[in-house]
C-alpha cells in the first residue's frame, strides 16, 4: 500500500510538472510573438521608410523608438491592473492593442500613420502581466527556471526577428512586416485563450515578478540598482541609434543588396552568440562578473568609436559589427542577472520593473537622437554619439560594487511564523524578509554555502513550537 501511495504521489508530481512546463512554454510564446513583432522592424525601417509621405530621417528615428516610450509608460500600470481585473483580460487587451497598432502601421501611407501604429504597438505592454501569470501558475521551486525560460525566449525572438524582418521586407515591404506582426499577435490570442490556463484571481503582485508600489521609491534610490538601470538605458539607446544607421550603411557603403541583409544578420548574430558563451561561463564560474562586465562596455565603446571616426573596408566593417554584437549580447545577458543579484529580498519584481522601464526609455531616446543626428550631421555622428554614451556608462559602472552572487528563494510558511531571525543563522542565508499577509519568506542565499537541510530543520522547529512541541536545536 505504501508503495502504491508513493507511486501515486510521484505520478501526480510528474503530471503537475508537465502542466507547468506546458504553461511556461505557452506564456513564453506569447512574449516571443510580441517581441518579434516589435524587433522585426529594426533592421528594415530606415531602409524602406522613405515610402511614407512626409518621412524624414528624424521622424523615422522617432518611429523606430516610439514603441519604447509607450511601453515604458504602460508596462507597470498594466501589471498592477492585472492584479485587479485578472491576468488574462490584461494580456488579451495588450495583444489586441498590439495587433491594432500593427494593422494601422501596415495600412499607413504617411509618417503620421506609422507613428500612431508604432506607438500603439508599444502600448500593448503585457510583460509584467505575463510574468505575474508565470508566478500564479508555477510553484516556488520551479519559478526561477520558468523566468529563465521567458528570458531565453526574448533573446531568441530578437535573433529570429533580425533575420526574418529583412527577408519579409525584401518580398513584401514594410507593409508585409507589420502584417506579419499582426498575425503573430492573433496567434498569441489563440494560444492565450485555448492553451494557457486561467490562474486563480490574485489581489496582489508577486514580489519576485511584479512591481510593488510601496517599494518603488526605495528601489529607485538604490545607488547600485541605479547604475544598472542607467546601464540598460545606455545599452538600448546605443542599440536603437545603431539601427538608425547600420542598415543603410550595409546597403550604401558596403554595396550589400537588401535581399542579402538577412544572411548578414544571421552570420553576425550566430557568431556573436557563440563567441559570447565562453565569456559568460568563465565570468560566472570564476566570479569575475564585474571584470568581464566592464570589459564588455569598453569593447562596445571602442567598436562604436572605430565606426564613428575611422573609414573601414568592407571586411573590417563587418568584423567591427561582429565585435559590437558580441559585446552587446554579453551585456544584455549580464544586466538582468546583476539586477537579480543586487535587488533586496522581496524586491526583485520592483527592481526588474524599473529596469525594464529604463530599457524602453533608452530605446526611445536612442531612436529619436539617432534620427535627429542622422538628418543634421550624418551617419558618423550617430556612431560618435553612441560611443560617447558607452564611455559615460563605463565611468558610472566602474564604481559599482562587486556582486554578491546571491540567488533568490521564496518559501511558503504557516500563518503566525515567528522564526525569521532563526532563518538568518542558516549557513548561506544573507537576507530574509517575511511578508505576513502573503505567508511567504523571501530569501537571498549564497549557494556555495547554503545548507538546505539546516533550513528545513529551522522551519520544522518553528512548526513544532507553534504546536507546543520542543524546538529542534540546529
Amino acid at each position: 500500500m505504501a508503495g502504491r501511495i508513493a507511486l501515486f504521489l510521484k505520478l501526480g508530481n510528474n503530471v503537475a510538472l508537465h502542466s507547468q512546463v506546458k504553461t511556461v512554454a505557452s506564456l513564453a510564446s506569447l512574449y516571443a510573438f510580441r517581441m518579434m513583432g516589435l524587433f522585426m522592424v529594426l533592421p528594415v525601417l530606415m531602409l524602406y521608410g522613405n515610402q511614407y509621405a512626409g518621412a524624414t530621417p528624424f521622424l523615422l528615428g522617432v518611429a523606430l523608438g516610439i514603441y519604447g516610450l509607450t511601453q515604458a509608460i504602460f508596462q507597470i500600470p498594466l501589471g498592477l491592473l492585472s492584479d485587479i481585473v485578472g491576468r488574462k483580460p490584461v494580456i488579451l487587451l495588450g495583444l489586441l492593442i498590439f495587433a491594432a497598432g500593427s494593422v494601422i502601421a501596415a495600412l499607413a501611407t504617411s509618417i503620421e500613420g506609422l507613428l500612431i501604429g508604432r506607438a500603439l504597438q508599444g502600448s500593448g505592454a503585457i510583460a509584467s502581466a505575463i510574468m505575474a501569470m508565470v508566478a500564479d501558475l508555477t510553484s516556488e521551486e520551479n519559478r526561477t527556471k520558468a523566468m529563465a525560460a521567458i528570458g531565453a525566449s526574448i533573446g531568441l525572438s530578437f535573433s529570429v526577428a533580425m533575420i526574418v524582418g529583412p527577408g519579409v521586407a525584401s518580398v513584401a515591404g514594410l507593409n508585409g512586416v507589420f502584417a506579419l506582426s499582426a498575425a503573430l499577435a492573433i496567434c498569441g490570442v489563440v494560444v492565450l485563450l485555448v492553451i494557457v490556463p486561467t490562474p486563480p484571481r490574485s489581489s496582489r503582485s508577486h514580489r519576485d515578478t511584479g512591481a510593488i508600489p510601496a517599494l518603488i521609491r526605495s528601489t529607485a534610490r538604490d545607488t547600485q540598482l541605479l547604475r544598472l538601470n542607467f546601464g540598460i538605458f545606455s545599452l538600448h539607446f546605443i542599440l536603437m541609434a545603431a539601427f538608425v544607421v547600420v542598415p543603410s550603411m550595409l546597403e550604401s557603403q558596403l554595396a550589400l543588396s537588401r535581399d542579402s541583409h538577412w544572411l548578414i544578420y544571421l552570420l553576425l548574430l550566430g557568431a556573436a552568440f557563440v563567441l559570447m558563451l565562453p565569456f559568460i561561463m568563465i565570468a560566472e564560474r570564476k566570479r569575475q562578473v564585474k571584470t568581464f562586465f566592464l570589459g564588455s562596455i569598453m569593447v562596445l565603446a571602442c567598436a562604436l568609436a572605430v565606426l564613428g571616426w575611422l573609414s573601414l573596408a568592407q571586411s573590417m566593417y563587418i568584423g567591427v559589427l561582429l565585435v559590437f554584437f558580441t559585446a552587446f549580447n554579453l551585456l544584455e545577458a549580464s544586466l538582468p542577472s546583476l539586477v537579480s543579484k543586487q535587488a533586496p529580498a522581496g524586491a526583485k519584481g520592483t527592481a526588474m520593473g524599473l529596469y525594464s522601464t529604463c530599457q524602453f526609455l533608452g530605446a526611445f531616446a536612442g531612436g529619436v537622437s539617432g534620427g535627429w543626428l542622422l538628418q543634421a550631421q550624418g551617419a558618423t555622428a550617430v556612431y560618435q554619439l553612441a560611443s560617447v554614451v558607452a564611455f559615460v556608462w563605463l565611468v558610472f559602472a566602474a564604481s559599482m560594487q562587486r556582486p554578491k552572487y546571491l540567488s533568490s528563494l521564496c518559501l511558503s510558511v504557516e500563518d503566525g511564523f515567528a522564526a525569521t531571525m532563526d532563518i538568518l543563522t542558516v549557513p548561506g542565508v544573507e537576507e530574509v524578509l517575511l511578508v505576513s499577509e502573503e505567508s511567504l519568506l523571501y530569501l537571498k542565499v549564497d549557494k556555495r554555502h547554503f545548507d538546505e537541510v539546516v533550513l528545513n530543520q529551522v522551519l520544522a522547529g518553528a512548526i513544532n513550537v507553534r504546536a507546543g512541541d520542543t524546538k529542534v536545536v540546529v
